[in-house]
């Protein structure tokens, strides 16, 4: 798992834990983040010269967030059987050929565990929306390479573990108009936080 602190790790981490709505306070930060940047980069440069000040085009690279509703998600679009064949040279070697886990967590199965004394947490299982999978893939894997897949690829892998654990069907395309529709089998299963109002 990424570091809480990582670059991009906190909206990726939260984005996991399936937060309604982390993804979009993510990228609000990135941009409070520039803002105050722009704001006090000028006078940190011109006081201790140090500072750079950032344009759209830098902060724009960072803020890769997709939010549950599928806002943020790029163009691009990927099947089940390309994703299968990206996994099996991508992911695999952790996940296993089929997503049943290896040295990295399991992806598939699970569904009917979580009220159970032994609950399998997977995508298929636990994960509320199929946009946060999109999220988490982009930008933190491969574990020894995230953000080197494309969207195009990062679409197939997940329409691949989508179709793994039996919510979309073998000749399903992804894009940002259909995965944000992935009715995932928990969707239901949060509380939405009503914070920062009464609990």
């Amino acid at each position: 798992m990424p570091s809480l602190f990582g670059r991009r790790g906190a909206a990726g981490v939260a984005g996991v834990a399936g937060v309604a709505g982390v993804a979009g306070v993510a990228g609000v930060a990135v941009a409070a983040v520039a803002i105050v940047t722009a704001l006090l980069a000028p006078n940190a440069q011109a006081a201790y010269g140090i500072g750079t000040p950032l344009s759209e085009q830098d902060v724009a690279a960072w803020n890769i967030d997709v939010a549950p509703d599928g806002r943020g998600l790029p163009a691009g679009s990927g099947d089940v059987l390309t994703g299968a064949h990206i996994f099996a040279a991508q992911c695999a070697a952790c996940h296993g050929a089929q997503g049943q886990g290896l040295i990295g967590d399991a992806l598939v199965g699970g569904q009917g565990t979580l009220a159970t004394a032994k609950p399998k947490r997977t995508i298929g299982s636990y994960w509320p929306y199929a946009t946060t999978l999109f999220d988490y893939i982009h930008r933190a894997m491969p574990y020894n390479a995230p953000e080197s897949l494309s969207a195009d690829e990062v679409y197939a892998v997940c329409a691949f573990l989508l179709n793994q654990n039996g919510i979309v069907p073998p000749d399903t395309r992804l894009d940002a108009v259909s995965l944000p529709r992935v009715k995932m089998p928990n969707r239901d299963g949060f509380v939405v936080d009503p914070r920062p109002g009464k609990l």
